[in-house]
């Protein structure tokens, strides 16, 4: 009966293949920018609660920059991937979302008990919808080319960073902590309620793409001069920064209003595929389209 059924003996000549296929570097480089962001975050929660409230709010300004960085060096390798666009915003969702409620809770939202873990639950609660809202609008084919500029509410990193403006101010010398904690609660929820609207916010993805010859050298010399304040003066810069963005907000509607009026004449383009961070397909639709979602 063993005749009949020998054994399998591999060929010893025949070349095995290989149980796991290698992933190339590019692909794995954008993944690691945003695990840094992620740990970033966490170690933000930690301080926080130590009492370093410094440094937990630089790590969550560090890793909004790193945010940013992560789709340009996906998209810059083309090392986008399905696996990155996941990771990033599980990410998002931790470092612009429950970082800062807890931080925020921490600092003053504490003083009114159960107010003020409400207040960081819906701060919290608000970013994963905004982060969901964006997972599903990222692939609409009928988006004009226009809609580009903008976001569908506060995206996520300019919510985290809004929302820090009490520690900014905070770290300035305002006494915050002197009665303030109402007022902190409710300008809490209004950055939270921006950020799940549809008021659009400029996104500012087209701005800058060819910089005039003339403009270049003076440029660098903002970009050091910003640099140089930045470092000198980080939070007098970030509350001024916070400010700013948040003047722009109307100027952001009205413009968005004009153009859904009277939308430019663009050339229909091919959709292109998402990435790992931010950018959907590309093409003409009806004046009456909605502005991208923003991260």
């Amino acid at each position: 009966m063993s005749e009949l059924f020998q054994p399998y003996v591999p060929d010893p000549l025949e070349p095995r293949r290989p149980r796991f296929r290698p992933v190339p570097f590019r692909v794995i480089a954008p993944n690691l920018i945003t695990l840094l962001a992620l740990c970033l975050g966490l170690t933000a929660i930690r301080l926080a609660y130590e009492g370093k409230l410094q440094p937990a709010v630089i790590a969550i300004v560090v890793a909004a920059v790193l945010d940013g960085v992560d789709g340009r060096v996906a998209r810059l390798l083309k090392g986008t991937s399905r696996f990155g666009a996941e990771l990033d915003s599980l990410a998002d969702f931790l470092n612009f979302g429950v970082a800062p409620a807890l931080i925020l809770h921490s600092f003053v939202l504490d003083e009114i008990r159960s107010v003020g873990w409400t207040v960081a639950l819906i701060f919290a609660i608000a970013m994963a919808l905004r982060l969901a809202r964006f997972n599903v609008m990222i692939d609409d084919p009928n988006r004009p080319e226009w809609t580009k500029d903008f976001f569908t509410g506060m995206p996520a990193p300019a919510g985290a960073g809004t929302a820090l403006l009490p520690l900014y101010l905070h770290f300035l010398g305002v006494p915050v902590r002197d009665g303030g904690a109402p007022l902190v609660a409710v300008y809490v929820l209004i950055i939270a309620l921006l950020m799940i609207s549809t008021v659009p916010t400029f996104s500012g993805k087209t701005m800058g793409k060819r910089v005039p010859r003339d403009w270049v050298l003076p440029l660098f010399v903002v970009v050091v001069a910003i640099f140089g304040l930045v470092v000198s003066f980080p939070f007098e810069a970030m509350a001024l920064v916070t400010l700013g963005y948040l003047a722009t907000l109307p100027f952001g509607i009205v413009r968005y209003q004009r153009l859904r009026a009277n939308p430019p004449k663009t050339a229909t383009t091919e959709p292109a595929a998402a990435d790992g961070a931010s950018t959907g397909p590309d093409a003409t639709a009806s004046p009456g389209a909605t502005p991208e979602p923003g991260p």
